[in-house]
């Protein structure tokens, strides 16, 4: 089985209505984003700051306002109190994954596994990346899935694929 992988990386994308740039760390594009507001203070509120303007490499599946929006009424507010710091770290380090990988990378991690690719997290976790025709999916520990929507966003250190959900660890 062959599989392809279209998305690939434009020269300096455009996330959020903003210029991403290679140059700059992933806090420092992220911050800019205007699509990535949420993920931003959840980062901050989770104090992971620190780490993901660290040296890395890291992979961040990057979800969306919209994204966020789309979880249960209350449930972004709840897990900003800091007495949800724990299980907010938890979650966003379910989007992280140790490393590199683009595009291309995870597309040869899909069919070298026949059709899937296990992706540890920082988190301890496990995602599962498969193809649908040409768009990359991931699935979480609870089943549930989101789509890559701009791929290849490449920081200083790591790089960012912008997904259309929120993935969450068993």
């Amino acid at each position: 089985m062959l599989l392809s992988f279209t998305l690939t990386a434009a020269k300096n994308p455009m996330v959020g209505g903003q210029m991403m740039y290679p140059t700059k760390n992933i806090i420092e594009n992220a911050s800019k984003s205007a699509d990535h507001t949420t993920l931003v203070a959840a980062i901050k509120a989770a104090g992971l700051v620190d780490t993901l303007q660290g040296a890395g490499p890291f992979t961040v599946f990057a979800p969306t306002n919209a994204a966020f929006d789309k979880l249960p009424a209350g449930t972004v507010e709840s897990l900003l109190k800091p007495e949800n710091k724990g299980t907010l770290t938890s979650i966003l380090t379910y989007h992280v994954v140790a490393g590199k990988m683009n595009s291309a990378e995870i597309a040869r991690a899909i069919r070298k596994g026949h059709g899937k690719a296990s992706l540890k997290t920082l988190s301890g976790g496990t995602l599962t990346a498969t193809m649908s025709g040409d768009k990359l999916m991931l699935t979480d520990e609870k089943g549930g899935r989101a789509m890559v929507t701009i791929a290849n966003v490449m920081q200083s250190n790591g790089v960012i694929h912008v997904i259309d959900a929120v993935l969450l660890p068993k």
